[in-house]
């Protein structure tokens, strides 16, 4: 049928389609995550430790040094990101997607697991990835394309960056089904962030886990913002209700509270060792830099709301609580600083020595049994560049 025969009759085409704009929604009315929520919280911004049902200070069982590494931990993160940044700017590394304001809920989640646990990132877990061992110049690779990868993931339990956003939370289903069928008493944690909630492969993987009751915790990073779009557009209650309606339980916890999240992670990751099946643990955050160094947040958030979220700096409240318990004093904070400083000076060196790939790395690691056509493509490619050779 014609678009012609659609119309009414005697009407004609619009040569020019209109756009309709979506509707607005209010700025007045609350963001799904400024609503006044059951976020579990152990540290308040000011730094005073309280309470929340089911979750106390106590049960962690840490002691002054463990206090201190946490604040380590999240200063040279910090510093770590604001090198690459730099470095991204400088022209050397062609994209960067920075992690700042994020800093505990990656560093309280991968403190929480075991060594012999397996991690599913997404292309922002730089904390997750510093916590597990790997180099932070490793990590820059990918980032300035000498590799596809970065690490051995057996050596640190950390698979690859996942570039295709939601992907990898079916492969830490799959992964966590394999490790249940070996009768280990590992588990898996997948992370991904809220924008990722509205793709497919989240929702499949959230119907895998259930089913066969695998041991993973899904940890949803929500940082308000996936790339443009706020949190309240994708969905009109918290993000942790979706466990619910799969069939699993959920917490929400103040994802700039270091020690909230250490507690929820390493909780929800013992229940799915015993056999309880998976768990949502919804981290509400908030992103204070761009998505990614190609990204201007300017364009679709205020500064008002950048500046609410400033007072709740997770580093600061941390450094808040430890000098109010005098569990931290000025040389120790000057230590960590020389210690950060001494990283970034590493992660710049590195990263401009990082050696460039050769030019066969393109067909490696494509399949495990390599196929003819593709020995046959990299032989081909590689008489081409003697070619080269031979005129010279």
């Amino acid at each position: 049928m014609s678009t012609e025969s659609l119309l009414r009759p005697g009407a004609r085409p619009d040569p020019k389609p209109r756009l309709i704009a979506a509707p607005v929604p209010d700025e007045r009315a609350p963001r799904s995550d400024e609503r006044e929520r059951d976020l579990v919280q152990l540290l308040t911004p000011d730094g005073r430790r309280v309470a929340s049902p089911g979750y106390d200070v106590a049960d962690l069982d840490l002691g002054p040094d463990e206090y201190r590494g946490l604040y380590r931990d999240l200063a040279l993160i910090r510093r770590f990101d604001q090198e690459a940044t730099a470095l991204q700017r400088q022209g050397e590394l062609g994209l960067w997607a920075p992690l700042l304001g994020q800093e505990a809920a990656q560093v309280g989640s991968a403190r929480a697991l075991r060594r012999s646990d397996f991690v599913f990132p997404t292309y922002r877990e730089h904390g997750v990835a510093y916590c597990r061992g790997v180099d932070p110049v490793d990590v820059l690779g990918l980032f300035r394309g000498t590799t596809l990868g970065g690490w051995d993931p057996s050596r640190h339990g950390l698979a690859l960056y996942t570039i295709v956003v939601g992907a990898q939370a079916l492969h830490a289903v799959g992964y966590a089904m394999g490790i249940q069928r070996d009768g280990t008493d590992d588990a898996v944690l997948a992370y991904f962030g809220d924008g990722a909630t509205s793709q497919g492969d989240v929702n499949e993987s959230f119907v895998w886990a259930a089913s066969f009751q695998a041991p993973v915790v899904f940890f949803c990073t929500n940082n308000g913002w996936a790339i443009s779009e706020p949190t309240a557009r994708q969905s009109p209650v918290p993000l942790v209700e979706r466990a619910a309606g799969f069939g699993f339980p959920g917490v929400a916890v103040d994802g700039n509270d270091v020690l909230a999240v250490l507690a929820v992670t390493r909780a929800a990751l013992e229940a799915a060792r015993r056999g309880e099946g998976p768990q949502l643990i919804e981290a509400v955050t908030y992103r204070m830099g761009a998505h990614t160094t190609s990204d201007d947040p300017t364009r679709y958030r205020s500064a008002a709301e950048l500046d609410r979220w400033r007072h709740r700096d997770p580093l600061s409240r941390l450094r808040r609580m430890l000098e109010r318990e005098a569990l931290g004093d000025g040389e120790f904070f000057r230590e960590v600083d020389q210690a950060a400083e001494a990283l970034a000076g590493h992660v710049r060196s590195g990263c401009r020595a990082l050696p460039d790939p050769q030019p066969d790395e393109l067909f490696r690691h494509v399949y495990v049994d390599e196929p003819p056509l593709l020995a046959a493509q990299r032989d081909s490619y590689a008489a081409y560049l003697a070619s080269f050779a031979e005129e010279d």
